[in-house]
């Protein structure tokens, strides 16, 4: 690249109470296309001086963020979710430039994130304390639900502009400020996104954004003192250390982690349903979704029609240039990803695994492309089926009866997601108490829902994002024992 064209990559700075941060002197990182290996912008490495300057604008704008009413708050919201709307082809190119998802997907991803900030706002007048009944006679009790105060969130590549909204709008709309350092891998659209925030009139210090090292920025945004919650999207081995960082000041930590999602495909169900839908959840960001499907599990009696199929409608997948419009599947984020996938599917392969299509990478210039790909013949123990592969993989599986989908299906570390195929409403209501999964898609793809919840159990995660569950997760409690006196006489 000629000087010239360096010189017109974008260099993104640091936002810390309303400003933005000045680069001299300051490490760069540059950040690169996965589709093409292009040169998109250099990102800022911030110190841990400057983490804990944007906490403390944090903290020093939330005393009067706090009693601001919160429909004042919410108009805050919906003056950044309109905005984020009239910059929507703009957003959504970002996107798909530095992460590669589908410049169709990554649209929707922009208006959701607007809908999302949307949807928090209207819970302004919605959110509400108790009065509990007390055992004595001249007392009232009262539970009020109170901002925790400063959080921050250490945000993922796959969804990055959609995670920007789901910890930042549930924490403002309830009082808190935030700072949020986005993933190294895709920091552009973050910045993006404050350079949004800037322009309108939310207050200075209630949201900052700070990018650099997980082990200076986000060990400093899990184990300050002056941080209330922490939250993070990520893997388990990155999840666990946030935990640690935050145990030192027993930090509250809302934690999105893996997905091994199962499939369960009946003898009685639609099978081009099942196919459709199970081929969408895999291929959808590319394979990159931690509720993905992730391993499916078919009856005995229909294996060798659905095998055929999905492996069908796998190798007729459309890679390409994330930015046209008839691409089905991008890039995988980076070399790493793509040696991870490798080396779970050659793992399985030497194993006695056979590789219906795919199994290898996609020939391009410059990008990271790996084939949608169906594995069978494989057993329960095997790596491509007990860890996250974070690709386009499908490991197949057989069953004899539900009792034995069942047992198989739970037989993991994580349990984020799962989804189950039958018309049998009985079948339906059973995996319903049995599955032991945060979420359950019935007959439909793995996609939630902003009025839900978004939970895993085991090692997928601890509390949770979305809807009113998720509101309540940056809400603290303050319950008073109010007695008073009856005998007092009017003055």
């Amino acid at each position: 690249m000629s000087k010239t064209a360096e010189s017109k990559v974008k260099q993104y700075r640091l936002y810390i109470n309303g400003e933005f941060v000045e680069n001299q002197n300051r490490e760069m990182k540059t950040i690169t296309n996965p589709a093409t290996g292009e040169l998109l912008s250099y990102m800022p490495m911030a110190t841990v001086d400057e983490v804990q300057t944007a906490i403390n604008a944090a903290e020093q704008a939330q005393l009067k963020w706090e009693k601001t009413p919160a429909i004042e708050r919410a108009s805050h919201l919906r003056e950044i979710a309109s905005k984020i709307r009239e910059n929507e082809d703009h957003l959504a190119r970002t996107i798909t430039e530095e992460q590669g998802k589908l410049l169709s997907l990554a649209r929707v991803e922009v208006n959701f994130t607007a809908d999302y900030i949307d949807y928090m706002a209207e819970w302004a007048r919605r959110y509400e304390g108790e009065i509990i009944q007390s055992d004595r006679p001249n007392e009232h009790i009262f539970l009020f639900k109170k901002p925790i105060g400063v959080t921050s969130g250490v945000l993922p590549w796959n969804f990055p502009f959609f995670l920007v909204a789901r910890k930042m709008a549930p924490a403002l709309i309830t009082g808190n400020t935030i700072v949020l350092k986005p993933s190294s891998d895709t920091p552009n659209n973050a910045f993006e996104f404050a350079k949004i925030v800037a322009e309108t009139s939310l207050p200075k210090g209630v949201f900052n954004l700070v990018s650099g090292s997980g082990r200076v920025v986000g060990n400093e945004l899990a184990s300050n003192s002056k941080i209330g919650l922490v939250s993070f999207t990520g893997s388990v081995e990155t999840g666990t250390e946030i935990m640690k960082a935050a145990s030192n000041n027993v930090i509250k930590v809302n934690l999105e982690l893996g997905g091994k999602a199962p499939a369960i495909v009946m003898n009685d169900a639609d099978i081009d349903l099942a196919v459709e839908s199970i081929k969408n959840s895999r291929i959808i960001n590319n394979g990159q979704v931690c509720n993905n499907a992730e391993r499916v599990y078919v009856h005995e009696e229909i294996a060798n029609e659905f095998i055929e199929k999905l492996t069908l409608a796998m190798k007729n997948t459309k890679i390409g240039n994330p930015l046209d419009e008839e691409t089905e599947m991008g890039p995988i984020i980076n070399e790493g990803g793509i040696l991870h996938i490798e080396h779970l599917v050659e793992d399985a392969r030497v194993n006695g695994a056979t590789v219906t299509t795919g199994g290898k990478r996609w020939a391009s210039e410059g990008g990271f492309f790996y084939e949608p790909t169906v594995v069978t013949n494989v057993t329960q123990d095997m790596d491509i089926v007990q860890k996250e592969v974070f690709g386009p993989v499908l490991p197949v599986l057989t069953f004899k009866d539900l009792d034995e989908a069942i047992a198989l299906a739970n037989d993991s570390e994580y349990g984020l997601t799962s989804s189950f195929y039958s018309k049998d409403l009985d079948l339906a209501m059973r995996v319903c108490k049995e599955l032991k999964f945060g979420e359950t898609y019935i007959n439909r793809e793995n996609f939630e829902a902003i009025q839900g919840f978004h939970a895993g159990w085991r090692k997928s995660g601890i509390g949770g994002a979305d809807g009113k569950h998720g509101l309540q997760e940056y809400l603290q409690t303050h319950v008073v024992y109010l007695q008073y006196n009856t005998d007092k006489k009017n003055p």
